[in-house]
């Protein structure tokens, strides 16, 4: 009897605490709802995870919008830098829906903005393997790759004579008696499996980037010598005897050269290695077993440069032209990339930008013959430690060309030991690139057969410096100096000091007491180079304006000739206008003239969305240096509390005329979110406004070339030397390659040109998600990749080409996963696919 009453209790209190359960979830759920509606996004979660705690069982039912919740909740933490609290709450997330492909995408894209890239690439690769027709994810998953494992390993894998030269010189050495070896920045671990082949037995490697660390465990594994080598998650500098290595090991493996060598950091790892990790260096004349001595691998570098012309380093590196579209750039601002040679900055900037030389669109033209830079003994600790502590080495060679000087290119040759060897010439079949200097901030780059090209080597801040280059003409006695170098009194780049003197400079109306360095990327300065880009949109811009407002059309007219024959002051006769001003807004990226080009064009008021202060003080200048007051131009982050925000009107009672949009990277793919950022801007623009460009066509052709083949995944296990690599690292391949140039790109053309899609940014409902087109084989062969361009079509007569001569974009490719072959006169099936920013390609036989 008592047994059943204390069952018939129990059984009460159940239902009690049932419905007392049943109660609480459904006040929450009520209050979650009531907090969405006035947008307190931060308790509805609350309320949402006391609901999903309580009743599990309603997990699909809410969870939209407990996704929507969160997705708003993080963007609020996010904007208020609460980046724990943020990450706690998708950690709470994932635990109650661990299989979910939007929460972990979202995940992923919160961490990447964050600079956790790795994190985020797990989260990424995770939400593609739950849903692998997820776009966004697999969009993610491919830009984050691309940072993970460089597309520089699969060239380098599949260059098979690099790895039998490799392979020889390791092997030698080992069966010498070099049999403890460290691997310093294994990468995949082949290097360590060649010592381990060859029959080391002892072999270390370590790695500092988690992604290829956990690569090399799997190709360490999959090749069955996980038990013989053992990987370190670390820095080589920090790796420690005992603790990490039992003791010295007799021979270092590295490859951290890159293509100015010393970038990588192969100087400060080879000290190190040498006080602390290697067994000392064998002297001349001492016999005894090699196991018993230090040795490295590669032995030494001979360096080599030769200066050249050429008209593609030029027009991305000089800015040729004095004046853009009627813009008069002024000699008081100088352009000048990034990649130049001053050490006088406090910064360790890479002073050098690599290219493919044998590739480079429009070929380079040699006005030196080959001269040594320098050599340096890997295997000598003197010589390594005293190389950054050298004073620059002079240089003076010959020209024996005329032409216009505009780089010294740099290779050099990699001497593994007394027999084996790999040349990075340009000449050579390299997985590796030259090494770029571009010569700037000269008064005259020509040069002829007798004069000389004068410059300085150094190796500082862990970089091969070719610095002060400057021509020394032969019908000179004394050096005629056209320094590469910055002047003293040039504004110095991130200077706070100095932007406020020019900023007050120009508010005292001195402009022409300063004198403006400013630094813009290289596809900035091609950009400037771009005429006919800046003629299209000053063209374009003209037409919206005139059908705005045709009465202004004289006024326009009259104001843009007196600004175009740059008569002086713009107080040349016009009457003050009485017409509300148009407003035109620039949200393109980077550096950008068009909305000086829109004041131009009559009663204008352009925005600029320029975020430098840099920048600024160069367009401020600009302007006033074509006569426009300060006042004209408006930098429009200046007005806005968020540049989230950058889209949004002018006034409260206003609407944009014009509004510019940067549709293409200059990678060569379409920009993330801008069908958004188009819908957003067809509803701030004014009855009869545009958004350029208009409408954006995208082109394609089929084409045969290995080299993007071997460029996007490692082909088997031949150029491996049997090595089981390429399942690993071909987890990492991404189906499109970007920064291509086709005019340039070993390929052989199958199919003529075809239009592939329309995105409309004006009329969207003329764009479709899919579609198909068909293609025509004009020539036999293997399908091998899509490249594919755009034109942007700023209305239905202005067109720009992304893939035109003076063009300041790249191109792309879709690159097939197996290879089509087909005869002339077939016909191929392309898919289309367009999801937001996203486009897939696909190609049916």
């Amino acid at each position: 009897m008592s047994n059943s009453r204390s069952r018939s209790r129990q059984g009460t209190a159940s239902g009690a605490e049932a419905a007392g359960r049943d109660r609480l979830v459904a006040r929450s759920l009520h209050s979650a709802e009531h907090c969405l509606s006035a947008q307190d996004f931060g308790t509805a979660y609350a309320h949402y995870l006391l609901v999903l705690s309580l009743a599990p069982e309603l997990k699909e039912d809410v969870k939209e919008t407990f996704q929507y919740t969160l997705f708003k909740w993080a963007e609020e933490l996010d904007a208020l830098s609460r980046i724990q609290d943020l990450l706690g709450c998708y950690e709470q997330a994932l635990e109650l829906f661990p299989d979910d492909e939007v929460i972990c995408n979202s995940m992923g894209e919160h961490l990447f903005r964050m600079g956790f890239r790795d994190e985020a690439a797990g989260y990424f690769h995770k939400a593609v393997k739950l849903n692998p027709d997820f776009s966004d994810a697999k969009e993610n998953f491919y830009r984050v790759a691309n940072w993970l494992v460089e597309r520089w390993h699969f060239i380098m894998l599949n260059d098979t004579k690099r790895n039998r030269i490799y392979n020889a010189a390791i092997q030698k050495a080992v069966c010498s008696g070099s049999k403890s070896v460290l691997d310093i920045g294994t990468g995949t671990g082949i290097l360590s499996m060649f010592a381990k082949k060859a029959g080391a037995h002892s072999v270390y490697a370590c790695e500092l980037s988690k992604t290829m660390y956990e690569l090399a465990c799997d190709v360490v594994a999959a090749n069955k010598m996980e038990t013989g080598i053992k990987l370190l998650h670390m820095k080589s500098l920090d790796i420690e005897i005992p603790k990490h290595i039992p003791e010295r090991v007799s021979l270092v493996v590295t490859e951290t050269v890159d293509a100015g060598v010393f970038g990588e950091g192969i100087v400060e790892s080879l000290i190190h290695a040498w006080e602390h990790l290697l067994l000392q260096p064998k002297t001349k004349g001492e016999n005894g077993n090699c196991g018993q001595y230090g040795k490295v691998i590669p032995a030494s570098v001979v360096i080599f440069g030769m200066a050249v012309e050429c008209a593609e380093i030029r027009r991305h590196h000089r800015v040729g032209t004095k004046d853009v579209a009627g813009i008069r750039l002024p000699a008081n601002v100088k352009f000048q990339s990034p990649a130049y040679s001053s050490v006088d900055t406090g910064e360790a900037v890479e002073p050098y930008t690599t290219e493919k030389m044998s590739q480079i669109p429009g070929g380079y033209l040699p006005l030196t013959e080959c001269f040594e830079i320098m050599k340096v003994d890997f295997n000598s600790l003197q010589e390594l430690k005293s190389l950054a502590a050298k004073e620059p080495c002079p240089l003076s060679v010959p020209a024996v060309k005329e032409g216009m000087l505009d780089a010294v290119m740099v290779w050099f040759v990699l001497q593994l030991d007394d027999e084996h060897s790999l040349s990075t010439s340009p000449g050579e079949e390299t997985c590796w690139e030259q090494a770029v200097y571009p010569v700037q901030a000269l008064s005259d780059y020509w040069i002829k057969p007798g004069d000389r090209v004068t410059m300085e080597a150094s190796c500082q801040d862990c970089y091969l410096r070719i610095q002060s280059i400057n021509i020394l003409h032969l019908e000179h006695e004394m050096e005629v100096t056209k320094n590469f170098t910055k002047s003293k009194d040039l504004l110095s780049l991130g200077n706070e000091a100095e932007l406020c003197s020019a900023l007050a400079n120009l508010q005292t109306s001195r402009a022409d007491a300063l004198e403006l360095t400013c630094v813009l990327e290289p596809t900035e300065i091609a950009l400037l180079n771009n005429i006919p880009y800046h003629e299209g949109f000053k063209m374009a811009m003209r037409k919206v304006l005139s059908s705005l407002a045709p009465e202004k059309c004289q006024s326009v007219d009259i104001q843009c000739q007196d600004i175009e024959m740059n008569s002086g002051s713009r107080q040349s006769g016009i009457v003050p206008s009485t017409f509300d001003p148009f407003y035109v807004l620039d949200v393109s990226e980077g550096f950008s003239l068009l909305p000086i080009i829109a004041g131009t064009l009559g009663e204008v008021k352009p925005y600029s969305s320029v975020e430098k202060d840099q920048h600024c003080i160069a367009l401020d200048l600009i302007s006033e240096a074509n006569h426009f007051p300060k006042e004209t131009l408006e930098f429009w982050l200046r007005h806005i509390e968020d540049e989230a925000a950058v889209l949004q009107r002018p006034q409260s009672d206003k609407l944009w005329s014009i509004i510019i949009l940067d549709v293409i990277e200059p990678s060569g793919l379409i920009q993330q979110e801008i069908m958004e950022k188009a819908a957003i801007s067809r509803c701030l623009l004014q009855s009869g406004g545009k958004i350029f460009p208009q409408y954006v066509l995208m082109f394609g052709m089929l084409v045969e070339s290995q080299t993007l083949v071997e460029e996007s995944a490692v082909q088997g296990t031949e150029h491996t030397l049997g090595l089981n690599i390429a399942p690993f690292i071909n987890q990492f391949q991404v189906p499109i390659r970007v920064f291509l140039d086709l005019s340039s790109l070993p390929c052989v053309p199958l199919s003529q040109p075809v239009e592939l899609l329309r995105l409309d940014l004006m009329t969207p409902y003329l764009n479709t998600s899919n579609r198909e087109v068909k293609v025509r084989i004009c020539r036999s062969g293997r399908v091998t990749a899509v490249p594919f361009w755009f034109h942007l079509c700023l209305d239905d007569e202005v067109k720009l080409d992304t893939s035109g001569e003076a063009s300041h974009w790249k191109q792309a490719a879709v690159v097939l996963d197996n290879p089509i072959w087909v005869q002339a006169g077939e016909e191929l099936m392309l898919s289309v696919q367009h999801h937001k920013s996203n486009v897939s390609i696909t190609v049916k036989q």
